[in-house]
């Protein structure tokens, strides 16, 4: 192997354990697209040195939520609208696929489970919880692909309902979700009726609104990432 084996910490500290919290902080809007990830300062936010944080950003670029530049280093990425354009075509074809898979007998016995999800977000919009919303907005749709019990195409949806998260920072504003809690229990509702036409067409329509409500109006800037990750110098916030 290349490196020697960073070995995990209570603190946390092994490159996943890193790459997860700051995917966390993209997802919930924490981190907005196009900020910078200063080396130094996430080193003194997680109390470790370059290699693991060097690591933990290789995986998020891998995962395309984080740019590598050469000679300027690491910033949260600002997908293109070209790019919002491919990930919904992307997300149109799986997630109807998703829906036709259920209505023809995967998964229908545990629909009651993504009805508690989106009455939690629906909650959470309500209590102005948005890191909370915008994270259960997208497992609406990672868990309704779960009930397929497709893990190819649980891989695939995850990534891209990922960036669609991200995309949703860059063109969206703050403490709004183009994704509609109310076009998620129509689409149950059909489910959960076995109506297959009726349930492909309601996800159609939704994936095509929320691709519609993205503006274009990248948001760039720096951010304080002890205060994004809640640490101070010498100290790693808690999980």
């Amino acid at each position: 192997m290349m490196s020697t084996p960073i070995l995990a910490t209570p603190n946390g500290s092994k490159p996943e354990a890193i790459a997860e919290r700051i995917r966390a902080a993209i997802l919930e809007h924490r981190l907005a697209p196009g900020a910078k990830l200063t080396e130094a300062q996430l080193c003194e936010v997680f109390g470790v040195k370059r290699g693991p944080i060097r690591q933990a950003l290789a995986q998020l670029a891998t995962d395309r939520l984080v740019d590598l530049e050469p000679n300027r280093g690491a910033f949260v990425a600002s997908p293109s609208l070209q790019e919002v354009h491919e990930v919904f075509e992307m997300r149109r074809i799986i997630e109807l696929a998703v829906v036709e898979k259920i209505c023809s007998g995967h998964g229908p016995r545990r629909l009651k489970t993504i009805g508690s999800m989106i009455g939690r977000e629906r909650k959470a919009f309500e209590t102005r919880d948005f890191s909370a919303w915008i994270r259960l907005s997208g497992e609406f749709h990672t868990e309704l692909a779960a009930l397929t019990g497709n893990t190819v195409l649980c891989d695939c949806l995850n990534g891209l309902v990922a960036r669609s998260t991200l995309i949703s920072a860059l063109y969206e504003s703050l403490g709004r979700s183009p994704c509609s809690f109310e076009d998620h229990e129509a689409i149950l509702a059909a489910l959960d009726a076995g109506k297959a036409k009726e349930a492909a067409a309601l996800m159609s329509r939704h994936l095509q609104s929320v691709e519609l409500k993205m503006l274009d109006r990248p948001a760039r800037g720096a951010a304080d990432l002890h205060e994004v990750f809640g640490a101070r110098t010498g100290n790693s916030a808690s999980p």
